[in-house]
């Protein structure tokens, strides 16, 4: 995978050469290049910014550079050392007014060869950067959550990390991404180790069984006791995709939860 970082700061990036991300990258299972939107302005204060159309607070990206980077970026090779035949990337917004990023987009984004972050300052980039993109390439603001960050870098480190974890590789061991929370709507299970006592609490003793098919069940109860208690908005969704047993609909009456497959 491809991955390209457009941003005026280019050194908020530097934690993707940290842990299991920078591994990646020395290893060649992903590679990751920052932009410096500066680098695309002509006038000797590297202009970026602007007041907006219409008046009201704050200032708004300038259209003139991220034309250009975003040129660069499509153009036959561009500054893909992988050639001519590189594909147009999908070209990430990290927005409050985005779709809400979730582990299904997680995995869909990282079935792609090419991806592209245009992180925004100020009020945002102007739109038409965004409408003439759409016509060339894939857009799609993407918003972490309902709150407000000064920057697009933030959720561009945490698209990026939710991604790239998931490429053949990249964790070493493939099966711990299978019971993760979201992965099937729930929320992961507690996990424990060693000491078997500490301060006065004990590990579970199912887990000290050996005994695979409890431990499995007990995983399994415990993910769905969790999402119903912290988050039951989840649980609609794994109810449209499963049949429950008798036993997991008991588990969401204790714990509150009266929705039964198919209300």
């Amino acid at each position: 995978m491809r991955i390209d970082i457009v941003t005026i700061f280019p050194k908020y990036l530097a934690p993707l050469e940290l842990s299991l991300i920078g591994r990646a990258r020395r290893a060649g299972l992903v590679e990751i290049a920052v932009h410096d939107l500066r680098d695309f302005t002509h006038d000797r204060h590297r202009t970026v910014d602007d007041a907006p159309a219409g008046g009201g607070a704050g200032m708004v990206m300038r259209p003139e550079p991220w034309g250009e980077v975003l040129d660069r970026l499509c153009a036959p090779g561009g500054d893909d050392p992988s050639g001519a035949d590189a594909p147009t990337p999908t070209l990430l917004v990290p927005s409050p007014s985005g779709e809400r990023f979730d582990q299904p987009m997680a995995h869909e984004l990282a079935g792609l060869e090419r991806i592209a972050f245009a992180c925004g300052r100020y009020e945002g980039i102007d739109e038409r950067v965004l409408d003439e993109a759409a016509t060339r390439m894939s857009v799609r603001p993407v918003s972490l959550g309902d709150y407000v960050l000064n920057g697009g870098e933030v959720a561009a480190l945490a698209i990026i990390e939710a991604v790239v974890r998931l490429l053949p590789g990249v964790v070493g061991n493939a099966e711990s991404l299978l019971e993760e929370s979201h992965e099937g709507h729930l929320l992961e299970y507690p996990v424990y180790t060693r000491p078997a006592t500490w301060r006065g609490r004990e590990v579970p003793e199912v887990l000290a069984s050996g005994h695979h098919a409890r431990i499995a069940a007990w995983r399994h109860e415990q993910r769905l006791r969790r999402t119903a208690r912290r988050r039951p908005d989840l649980i609609a969704a794994w109810l449209a995709e499963h049949r429950p047993t008798e036993r997991e609909l008991q588990i969401l009456r204790e714990e509150g939860h009266e929705q039964d497959r198919g209300s």
